[in-house]
């Protein structure tokens, strides 16, 4: 591994971090403020952020060319028209995800919320049979061990559990976790979105669209289902700007640099370990702990993440 690669492992990992972390803000966020006015003004800034990246990215590509290709007025048009169509969608699917994230992470640890969230890895390639996408016999193994780890971290006894508003009433799992698996499933079909769109158009740019596309929509739901004051939202300035500034904004830019010259399995392993740094940064930001069932589920669920993300043999 040269210097590159090293430098460039290490600033996933830091990615890894900023998202691990962003759990704990996003639980704390609470605290202070609804869901959708969390998200709305979380995803404003994190588009707001991208703003001067993508203006710096476009100056540094100009710079790098010496010779400008004239391109048919008629191909940037339809590549704009593809670029807004993807931050659309994805905004859509966005705004699902983050608000089902949000409102499910209120009933439950930020760790198991980390899990649970990247159960996606897995949904993925499953998702993907659909489009004649073969899974090796490697997903698969992580598929059953996923289960078994969702069974560990969701399946809860009721008759042991002191707050029964965090229950659903006919199964044995909590609110918080069911939530956040519908948010997994929008997450993979978001990724699978992303998947088909990044390679017709600019990553960064449908990204600052979507941020904006999910900031708007969360702000029309904001307005019509909840109570929105600003001397609550300046209260909660401190984990709405590491959500909005670090995880959104900060975070995806690195992981695009960071993932130059890396083998995309090993960008995937080790941006992974995001749902191992979102448990840590529970127990040590929040003091919040898991039982012994529990962690094993989440012990399951990491080697489900990984199964999935090793490379087929041809």
């Amino acid at each position: 591994m040269n210097k590159l690669q090293i430098r460039n492992s290490l600033l996933l990992l830091l990615t890894a971090s900023i998202w691990g972390v962003a759990f704990v803000a996003q639980s704390v966020g609470m605290d202070y403020v609804e869901p959708l006015t969390f998200n709305c003004v979380r995803s404003l800034l994190g588009g707001s952020v991208l703003l001067p990246c993508i203006w710096f990215l476009d100056k540094l590509d100009a710079n790098q060319k010496e010779s400008r290709i004239v391109v048919d007025a008629n191909i940037r048009k339809k590549q704009r028209h593809m670029l807004l169509i993807g931050g659309i969608l994805c905004g859509i699917l966005l705004c699902l995800a983050t608000n089902f994230q949000q409102i499910g992470i209120q009933y439950t640890s930020v760790g198991k919320a980390g899990f649970i969230t990247a159960f996606y890895i897995i949904i993925v390639p499953i998702l993907g049979l659909f489009f004649h996408r073969k899974c090796g016999i490697t997903v698969w193994i992580g598929v059953f061990l996923a289960l078994a780890g969702l069974y560990c971290l969701c399946i809860t006894d009721t008759s042991t559990r002191a707050n029964t508003e965090r229950m659903i009433s006919w199964l044995p799992v909590g609110k918080g976790e069911s939530l956040l698996f519908i948010c997994a499933l929008l997450f993979s079909v978001h990724i699978l979105v992303i998947d088909y769109f990044t390679e017709r158009v600019d990553g960064v740019k449908m990204s600052c669209i979507q941020f904006f596309v999910c900031g708007i929509l969360s702000g029309l739901g904001m307005f019509f289902t909840e109570k929105p004051q600003i001397t609550n939202i300046l209260l909660a300035w401190q984990p709405i700007l590491y959500a909005g500034v670090l995880s959104c904004g900060v975070a995806y830019t690195l992981q695009i640099v960071g993932q130059k010259g890396i083998n995309p399995t090993v960008a995937s392993l080790i941006l992974s370990l995001e749902s191992v740094i979102s448990v840590l940064a529970g127990m040590v930001l929040l003091s919040q702990h898991l039982t012994k069932q529990e962690f094993l589920g989440c012990i399951l669920m990491f080697a489900a993440i990984i199964l999935a993300q090793l490379p087929k043999r041809e």
